[in-house]
Parts: C-alpha cells; structure tokens; sequence
C-alpha cells in the first residue's frame, strides 16, 4: 500500500538569543494509508514540531515532506494551504474551531477549504457520524469537552482527507469520550486514512499499529 505522507531528514533549529534549540535532528518516517502510528516522547522531545512540520504549518529548515507522493516542503505558504485543505485533517490540543462560528459552520469552512462535494448533506452526515448533529448550531464556547472534541474531529475529516494529524486528542477528555474518539480514529484508518496521533497517553499508543518514539529530537524506537 502506498505511503500517505512521509518526512525525510526533517531538521528544526529554534534560535533565542546566542541560543540554539535543535528541535527536529534528523527525523524520517512513513505512515501508509490505513495505517495508525503513534508520536510518543517526553514534553520538548520534537512531538509538536514535527506535527506542525507534517501539517504545512511550519517548515523544517532540512529535510523534506511529501503528502500522497506531492512535496510539501519548500512550497509558499499559500501552496502549503491548499495541499493542507485538500489532503490533511489537523485535530489540535486546544481546539481546529473558529470561536464566532457554530459547529456547522466551521464544518462548512472546512469543507470550502478542502473543495469538497456534497454541500450541507454531506456536513450533515460528519455531524451525526461524530454524534454532534444535535449540537450543529452552537458555537464552540457553548460545548462541552468530549462536544469540542467530536466537533473538532468533524471539521478535521469533513474534506475526506488522505492524512488525520492529531496533537494529543484525548488529553482533555473523560474516559467515555475519550474511547470514543479512539473508535472514530480506528475508524478512519479502516476507512483508509493515514493517522498519525502525538500522545503521551499509553492507551492511545495502544491503538496504534505502530510507535515512533522522539527524545531530544531524534526518534529512537
């Protein structure tokens, strides 16, 4: 099966002051389509850095990513964009929603974003696969966690994308919805998406179909 995205030699070096941080040293992987992989490591080991560098957010000042065979590296930032609209669903920590809008229609964004078919019925049925189409005309100030987190997980796959990043996705939530955002990514992957999720929850690594671990910007398992 074909690589979805793959990093090779990815480098970051953050500078404050005379000093240096060497965030990414050297990280390569490839993640194929179907696939769930797990980022684990301790806080400040690349985790983030190297989701940001995947997702077109930021560039790796070495080092090369390519999504479905296209290079994303070293492409303006406008070329980044839409490469990230239309291949890679980004679920952050904090929240992907925009605060003014509801529900449906940061899902409709997205969908604008990632030039995807299907106009309100398809928004319709992300919401209710998720189980938030009760919930599609609030705005995200009045959701609830496992809500923001379901919501979230809607706008990320409303475009279909070939990859799902997803920056620690169960970290704030209750057990109950926490599994059952594990489910939705167990069944994006069935679905043939490749999943990449950052975690320093051992129940989520579980999940995976394999780890990649990072210490001080290297991946050493």
């Amino acid at each position: 099966m074909s690589n979805a995205i793959e990093a090779q030699d990815l480098y970051r070096f953050f500078h404050a002051g005379d000093d240096e941080t060497l965030a990414l040293q050297g990280v390569s992987l490839e993640v194929r389509r179907g696939e769930i992989v797990a980022v684990t490591g301790p806080s400040g080991s690349g985790k983030s850095t190297l989701i940001m560098c995947l997702a077109g957010l930021d560039e790796p000042d070495g080092g090369m990513v390519r999504v479905s065979g296209e290079r994303l590296s070293r492409r303006s930032e406008q070329e980044r964009a839409r490469i990230r609209g239309q291949a890679i669903g980004v679920l952050y920590q904090a929240t992907n929603l925009v605060g003014h809008l509801s529900v449906d229609a940061n899902v409709a964004l997205a969908q604008r974003i990632a030039g995807t078919e299907g106009g309100a019925r398809r928004r319709r049925e992300v919401l209710e696969q998720m189980g938030i189409e009760r919930r599609a005309h609030a705005r995200p100030a009045q959701l609830s966690g496992g809500e923001l987190a379901r919501a979230g997980l809607a706008t990320a796959l409303v475009g279909d994308p070939a990859v799902l990043l997803a920056d620690e996705p169960t970290g704030e939530l209750d057990s109950v919805t926490a599994e059952r955002v594990l489910d939705l990514l167990r069944e994006r992957a069935a679905a043939g998406g490749a999943v990449i999720v950052v975690t320093h929850d051992r129940e989520v690594a579980g999940v995976a179909h394999r780890e990649i671990q990072l210490s001080d910007g290297r991946v050493v398992a």
